[in-house]
């Protein structure tokens, strides 16, 4: 029972991880330009699955229960084309089409997931106290 605590915990923290790694990279390619617009960067974003079954664990899971990254999609938000007659990328009329991140959008997104995983941590720091003041118990 404690075992599937610490897993599920541990698929959560995982699955946060992962927004978090996108959130990031989302950010770092925040001003990129592009010729075209499906060149242009689209942000990302992960889709969670709940693991409801073994069906759903991968092969050798020791507990049923948690969530995974079913996923990665991108953003559907336009791209928008900005004039920049300089830029490499420009065409012929000096445009160039920008990502369609959304830096207010990705900073909500970072501090989400970073609480999504610190309370995680707790539930995981929670369950090992628990787990100790068991075996304390049954040790008086």
């Amino acid at each position: 029972m404690i075992d599937n605590i610490f897993g599920i915990a541990g698929t959560a923290m995982n699955a946060q991880l992962t927004r978090m790694n996108l959130t990031a990279s989302n950010l770092a390619n925040q001003n990129t330009t592009a010729p075209t617009e499906d060149e242009a960067f689209k942000a990302k974003r992960s889709v969670f699955k709940a693991m409801l079954s073994e069906a759903d664990t991968h092969n050798g899971a020791q507990f049923v229960g948690g969530v995974r990254v079913d996923k990665i999609v991108d953003v559907q938000d336009p791209n928008p084309r900005v004039y920049e007659p300089g830029s490499p990328h420009a065409d012929a009329e000096g445009y160039v089409w920008m990502s369609n991140v959304n830096e207010v959008t990705e900073m909500v997104e970072m501090m989400a997931s970073a609480r999504a995983y610190q309370n995680n941590v707790e539930v995981v720091n929670t369950a090992k106290v628990l787990m100790m003041k068991t075996l304390d118990i049954t040790k008086a």
